[in-house]
């Protein structure tokens, strides 16, 4: 699903470049959840724009669904994210003037998608919102709209799911209803799971824990 060889990624020219990223080797699985565990600017976020493949990075390689990101322009790199690579983040960035159900449809119709409609109201209903479709991102709590993000992320029905921070915004109830529902989404459909967070607690409900510092991977374990 990921493999990562030695990544870099640095930022500026010396002598004020920023080393981020300074040699990531990394290897996931299909169908592992995966937590990446660090403090604020620990390379966290970096590193998953770069095996998102939002963000290039400055050498090494990195190949995700058996694409080489490597090779592919920004163009090839939108295209392999579509349908395979869905990504929630800490804001929900859902498009105001548009219902819940618009939210999560509309993209799957720019992808051409015939169905666009029947699957994203599935999806809310999974998440359950669908009693909400209807709804503005205005008339919904935190938590909905996260849930409505979650919706938009799986309803292309991704290999592989990334969540940054995903509870960032929300309440310590919320946020514990938020990761429920990402486990239980991940358990039905399959997909990876990629949690990028700076809760230990949270990353001990993942498989497998690795932790990141000063933008080197600490350790690596699974759960017994």
């Amino acid at each position: 699903m990921i493999a990562a060889r030695n990544l870099t990624l640095s930022l500026g020219r010396a002598p004020a470049r920023v080393d981020i990223l300074r040699g990531i080797d990394l290897s996931v699985r299909p169908g592992e959840s995966v937590a990446l565990l660090g403090p604020s600017g620990s390379g966290k976020s970096s590193l998953m724009a770069v095996l998102a493949g939002l963000e290039r990075p400055t050498g090494g390689s990195v190949r995700v669904t058996d694409l080489d990101f490597a090779t592919l322009d920004e163009n090839g790199l939108a295209v392999a994210r579509r349908g395979r690579i869905g990504i929630v983040l800490q804001a929900f960035h859902l498009l105001p003037t548009m219902s819940a159900l618009e939210n999560v449809a509309v993209p799957l119709e720019l992808a051409g998608e015939t169905d666009a409609f029947t699957r994203a109201e599935a999806e809310l209903t999974a998440v359950g919102l669908g009693h909400r479709l209807r709804h503005y991102p205005a008339q919904l709590s935190g938590g909905e709209q996260q849930r409505v993000a979650i919706a938009r992320a799986l309803a292309p029905r991704p290999a592989l799911l990334f969540a940054d921070e995903p509870t960032g915004n929300l309440d310590a109830t919320t946020g514990t209803a938020i990761m429920d529902l990402l486990f239980a989404r991940h358990a039905d459909t399959g997909a990876t799971l990629f949690v990028i967070t700076h809760d230990a607690r949270l990353a001990e409900r993942c498989a497998r824990v690795v932790e990141l510092r000063d933008g080197l991977i600490l350790s690596d374990r699974r759960r017994a």
